[in-house]
């Protein structure tokens, strides 16, 4: 979900198609079908002069760049592999998050990958999520089936990832940025008993400052509310909704 165009709120679903909500009118009444899968992932870049340009993505690793003020595709282009579920813009660049790499894309060419297989031997697993720490020329990333926390150099991705270990994590669902913290949300052991958990992480020093429990299903969702609350949510089992204070 994104705001555009300063009236219009994009929301992708699993059904394939981007619903557009008028703020003002707080009524659904656009929806774009050019997908044909799941749409994963929605990004916005702001022209000086020219309208927005909104950025999709789709599961099965379909990328679209729309007009935000026509809601025209003005190009389209397929990265290879599947399970593409994240996009970022940074330094003129889309950052691609798929089942196993993440692909830097300059207008529909492929720029840089970085692949999964180069630093993970050890089991099979694919890429959950990452953030893009422009400040600090950092890229953290998760990994299925993995209890740490990746972090590569912009500057040079070929080199190995820090990791950072999260304790007792048993599974990460979902990871965002909040001011200069590192949220990850997931499933893990609190008081002996299989807990959803979030891990507060310092980005500076890249180490674990809180462990939260507040969920008895996984967090499977995180959200920032203006930098000063994230919202997390449990699992179906459990259904409920959390918000947290960000210090």
């Amino acid at each position: 979900m994104v705001m555009a165009e300063q009236s219009q709120v994009w929301v992708g679903s699993e059904d394939s198609v981007i619903y557009i909500i008028n703020v003002h009118s707080m009524s659904c009444n656009k929806q774009l079908t050019d997908h044909r899968s799941s749409v994963t992932g929605l990004v916005v870049q702001d022209g000086v002069q020219a309208p927005s340009t909104v950025y999709s993505c789709s599961a099965d690793g379909t990328v679209l760049a729309w007009n935000a003020s026509s809601l025209r595709v003005t190009s389209r282009f397929q990265l290879p592999g599947d399970g593409l579920s994240a996009i970022r813009l940074h330094g003129g660049r889309l950052w691609c998050c798929t089942s196993n790499s993440i692909v830097v894309v300059t207008t529909g060419f492929l720029h840089q990958e970085l692949k999964i297989g180069e630093n993970f031997k050890e089991i099979s697993t694919s890429f959950l999520g990452f953030q893009l720490m422009p400040e600090q020329e950092q890229l953290w990333a998760a990994c299925a089936g993995y209890d740490d926390i990746y972090v590569w150099s912009l500057q040079d991705l070929a080199q190995p990832p820090q990791r950072i270990h999260l304790q007792d994590c048993s599974k990460i669902n979902c990871m965002i940025q909040v001011k200069k913290q590192i949220w990850v949300g997931g499933t893990g052991l609190s008081q002996g008993r299989s807990k959803g958990k979030i891990y507060v992480i310092d980005a500076k020093r890249k180490t674990v400052e809180k462990e939260l429990v507040a969920h008895t299903d996984t967090v499977k969702t995180l959200c920032s509310a203006e930098d000063r609350y994230v919202l997390s949510g449990s699992g179906r089992d459990e259904g409920k909704i959390a918000i947290w204070k960000v210090e």
